[in-house]
């Protein structure tokens, strides 16, 4: 693994932990001595040996918008990205994966979830959203009066990071075009930005906690931020604040607030 990819991935990480509202990071006496340490003398640089031009390997799938998406069948080409998502190998999420996790539900849906990547119930299923992460996503969707089937749920990345970890920018910048063309044919008329990953890779917007509750656009679509179901899990009290953005979402749609308790299967969001 190159420096800059070690770099990289710190560095997504603890912006991941500061839009989570956390300051303090811990770290071991070891590293801090490593840390405080004087750096050894610089080497003479040595000038690169040319890099040799590779030519794409046959199992690499370009996910490439198709211009045309919008008028096609939303169900074929659902069924199309899933396939060329299945057989993906533009970065290295694909060599620990179990199952890709396209994204499912309605295929003309009203409202759609975004959030960051598949975790280990996700990986092993096949399914967005089906770990504790998903109980409460599904309970704050049917907190909206809606069901699972009457919405859609994807992800910027389709395959599981390793240990859950927050995707690495070339990891998002290979996936996104699959998302970008599902968000094209499916036509939502808005979607949910679950956590800074999502919104991120959506808008190149930092900060959920100052972006929350506020109304972006993606594509000419709108687009609300929230906090992520699993940070939600951990942080119980900003339930109230993300139910106030998905009672938002519902003006926005035109759609009545139902009382917190009466969703369809009678369950809230307060998890």
């Amino acid at each position: 693994m190159t420096i800059r990819r070690v770099l990289d991935g710190v560095e997504a990480y603890l912006r991941h932990e500061m839009d989570d509202g956390r300051v303090l990071a811990d770290v071991s006496p070891a590293v801090v001595r490593a840390l405080a340490a004087p750096l050894p003398p610089r080497r003479e640089k040595r000038k690169p040996a040319p890099v040799p031009v590779l030519t794409p390997t046959v199992d690499t799938v370009s996910p490439t918008v198709d211009p045309a998406v919008a008028g096609k069948d939303p169900v074929k080409v659902l069924a199309d990205i899933a396939g060329r998502v299945a057989e993906c190998r533009r970065c290295v999420l694909c060599k620990q994966r179990n199952r890709t996790v396209p994204g499912q539900g309605n295929p003309h849906p009203e409202l759609m979830f975004v959030g960051e990547g598949p975790g280990a119930d996700e990986d092993r299923q096949g399914l967005a959203f089906v770990g504790r992460a998903g109980q409460l996503l599904t309970r704050m969707i049917t907190a909206m009066g809606f069901t699972r089937d009457e919405v859609f749920i994807g992800n910027v990345v389709k395959c599981r990071p390793p240990d859950n970890r927050t995707p690495l920018p070339d990891e998002m910048e290979a996936c996104l075009p699959f998302l970008r063309e599902q968000i094209a044919v499916l036509k939502p008329r808005v979607i949910v930005a679950l956590g800074a990953t999502a919104v991120l890779g959506l808008t190149q917007a930092k900060g959920i906690c100052k972006l929350r509750g506020n109304w972006m656009l993606f594509d000419g679509i709108d687009l609300m931020p929230t906090f992520h179901p699993a940070y939600l899990l951990r942080n119980p009290p900003a339930k109230r604040e993300a139910w106030e953005d998905l009672k938002a979402v519902l003006v926005r749609l035109g759609r009545p607030v139902p009382p917190v308790g009466s969703g369809k299967s009678g369950q809230s969001s307060s998890g």
